[in-house]
């Protein structure tokens, strides 16, 4: 593999800093806990995709092996699992299709998560006019995340022919009938990389500059602008290629820094889904949760491992929901000490699920039993331990090129990995000693 950014080559410093130490927790059984039943879970599983499994549509040799450790004589996966893809352009069922047919095990829907998934939690938009831009089905998965009213960058094209202009060749060659009277488009859903990056960048830019009505020319923009839900921020992703391909974060970053350069102004998200965001994490643990209570499982799940290739994506999601999850027990506990001191509770008082709502997505899921997420690295993808490290890798050069999204701030412990193992397989014998768990 060609090297990689300074940013990745920096990163792996820290990386590699924390390995020998967390290697030798990991031997001494330091960093687990017995479960009261060694063959009850009290832990779930979040498997990224892409350059852990799969490169491409090419399996990853250690996946099947791994997977034939997670399930019975019966074909039922012994722990609970939850596939959490950046993936975008397709259904869920889909996915999981082709993940059994991939790993050799009975995988179902409910097992998958695509970037998109967390958007059923948006309920607020699901009665509006949206614009949809991406590829693969979108109708459909629009749809089945509970939108009723979808336009694409297609259907749009069509009624609006003189709007794309790039390609010459698609250029209308007779005057254009006179546009088709769409509905004026209420918000903006991005999906993941559209194929023609000009055509999606153009509309998309027109639809905001007109506040959703195509009719019209370009505006005294309004602020804020119309809504903009975004999934799926990977800068690059891995596939067959030796080196990571752009993914749906390079997209976003022409579409932030174009409207900047016409407007003067930031571009501005409603919604970030998607690895890293808290959201998608909360979701999949929820996930987990709906597994566990299915299969009768009566521990409660309170640790996930996040298994990925990606620092940026996989390994800063899962820290930073490991913070969430810190931040929300201590507040807990802070709670409960209130309870003690202003006499309304007693020492032993356990403090109500519904704790204090800050994030608007919170209230649509119960809130998590999980108290730790910790991340767990692979070799086989985007990471590459054997990258040349520069001399000159100060946390300077690594904010100079960070890889993140816009919105994401750098912070060195996010993108530090709690172990770092060669592959998935690796990864699955982690954790089961971690968790001194005995499959059943």
């Amino acid at each position: 593999m060609r090297a990689l950014s300074p940013w990745i080559r920096a990163v792996n410093v820290l990386c590699s800093r924390q390995v020998g130490r967390k290697t030798r927790l990991s031997q001494c059984g330091m960093c687990g806990t017995a479960a009261d039943s060694k063959s009850q879970p009290g832990f779930g599983l979040l498997f990224d995709i892409d350059g852990v499994l799969v490169r491409g549509r090419t399996p990853i040799p250690a996946a099947k092996k791994a997977f034939q450790k997670l399930v019975n004589a019966q074909g039922q996966f012994v722990v609970p699992v939850v596939f959490v893809t950046n993936a975008g352009n397709c259904l869920r069922q889909t996915k999981a299709d082709q993940l059994s047919h991939i790993l050799g095990v009975s995988i179902s829907q409910d097992q998958v998560m695509m970037s998109h998934s967390p958007l059923k939690m948006f309920k607020k938009y699901h009665d509006k006019c949206v614009l949809v831009s991406g590829q693969g089905p979108v109708l459909d998965i629009t749809k089945n995340l509970g939108f009723s009213n979808t336009i694409t960058i297609d259907m749009l094209r069509e009624a609006f022919p003189l709007l794309d202009m790039v390609d010459h060749n698609r250029r209308p060659k007779m005057p254009p009938s006179p546009p088709v009277n769409l509905p004026k488009i209420e918000a903006v859903i991005l999906f993941g990389e559209p194929i023609r990056w000009e055509t999606n960048l153009q509309l998309i830019i027109d639809i905001l500059l007109t506040n959703g009505n195509l009719g019209t020319a370009h505006q005294n923009l309004r602020f804020p602008h119309l809504p903009l839900l975004a999934c799926n921020m990977d800068l690059m992703w891995m596939a067959e290629a030796h080196s990571p391909r752009f993914g749906h974060g390079t997209f976003l970053v022409c579409l932030e820094n174009i409207f900047k350069k016409i407007t003067g102004k930031d571009l501005k998200y409603e919604a970030l889904v998607g690895k890293p965001s808290e959201v998608t994490y909360h979701y999949a643990e929820y996930l987990i949760r709906a597994q566990a209570e299915e299969r009768s499982w009566r521990k409660p799940i309170r640790t996930l491992y996040a298994v990925g290739d990606n620092l940026m994506t996989d390994i800063y999601g899962a820290n930073l929901y490991n913070r969430y999850l810190e931040e929300r027990t201590s507040r807990k506990s802070s709670q409960a000490r209130a309870k003690v001191a202003s006499g309304t509770g007693t020492s032993g008082t356990t403090v109500s699920q519904e704790v204090e709502v800050d994030n608007a997505w919170e209230s649509e899921l119960a809130a998590p039993s999980a108290t730790a997420c910790k991340s767990v690295l692979v070799c086989t993808g985007v990471y590459n331990p054997r990258t040349e490290v520069p001399a000159d890798h100060s946390e300077s050069i690594m904010e100079t090129v960070f890889h993140g999204h816009r919105d994401f701030r750098f912070d060195p412990a996010l993108v530090e990995p709690d172990h770092i193992v060669q592959d998935v397989d690796d990864a699955v014998e982690l954790i089961f000693e971690q968790e001194k768990f005995v499959t059943p």
